[in-house]
């Protein structure tokens, strides 16, 4: 078995990892933009793949990871964990849907809410009580549902028509556009930017280079918020127009 996952600023990383210690604490994980992670892939029949969700869809990264590496899904039992900020809809159904139509067979699918990454967003902030809590419960959620596996009875969260209807819905028709696409809206405050590097080295779609000592965006962010979350001065953001907070799970373990 192995553990997939696609994590902007940790909170599905960590999911991924609390899960497979769990349910398989053996089992290799491995970042879906890694060098080599296809050969993982063949060479494993049991896959968790574990990804965040913007706007009710997938990351356009992981939309493309599925359909580029299209021929390595068939045969493949996948297990799927969906986070979240505030709604999914049919998270984990999503992917399923894709890897089904190459042939993969889905054994399961978990919603899990986790902490809001997106630092530019006052409306979207809770006190780290809170988001305490939230990490606490899905601590718990996480562990039963790793037991329901073992005994054969996986979760089907986001997987049957009713959740399709409620992402459609509830945030996609009306958002597709924000995610169809890379987007080219990642915004970088020139005078903020001390040409540190950290956002390029750790960007996932290699979007962000640096010239003449400032940060430069290719037009290719796949809406991750990592860069934003650790840029040590607040210096770029994507929705809103300055960072309110920043954050990583670390901040609530």
């Amino acid at each position: 078995m192995i553990g997939i996952y696609f994590s902007g600023t940790g909170n599905t990383r960590y999911c991924l990892e609390k899960f497979v210690a769990a349910y398989d604490n053996s089992a290799e994980k491995i970042a879906l933009e890694t060098s080599g992670v296809m050969k993982h892939i063949k060479e494993n029949q049991n896959i968790i793949l574990a990804y965040p969700i913007y706007y009710s869809n997938l990351p356009k990264i992981v939309d493309d990871f599925i359909k580029k590496n299209h021929m390595l899904w068939k045969g493949k039992k996948i297990y799927i964990i969906a986070t979240m900020g505030l709604f999914s809809g049919d998270g984990a159904g999503l992917a399923a849907r894709l890897l089904s139509k190459y042939g993969a067979k889905i054994v399961g699918g978990l919603h899990l809410k986790m902490p809001d990454c997106i630092c530019d967003v006052k409306a979207l902030k809770r006190s780290e009580q809170e988001n305490r809590d939230i990490v606490t419960a899905t601590n718990n959620k996480i562990l039963m549902a790793a037991e329901q596996l073992k005994h054969n009875h996986p979760t089907q969260e986001g997987l049957n028509f009713f959740y399709h209807v409620a992402g459609l819905l509830g945030q996609r028709l009306w958002f597709y556009g924000k995610t169809r696409n890379y987007t080219d809206e990642l915004h970088i405050n020139v005078e903020s930017c001390i040409g540190c590097g950290n956002c390029a080295r750790i960007c996932p779609m290699d979007n962000i280079s640096i010239s003449g000592h400032k940060a430069i965006s290719s037009g290719q962010c796949t809406m991750c918020y990592r860069c934003i979350n650790l840029c040590p001065k607040k210096a770029i953001t994507l929705i809103g127009k300055r960072v309110i907070a920043q954050h990583t799970i670390k901040d609530y373990l």
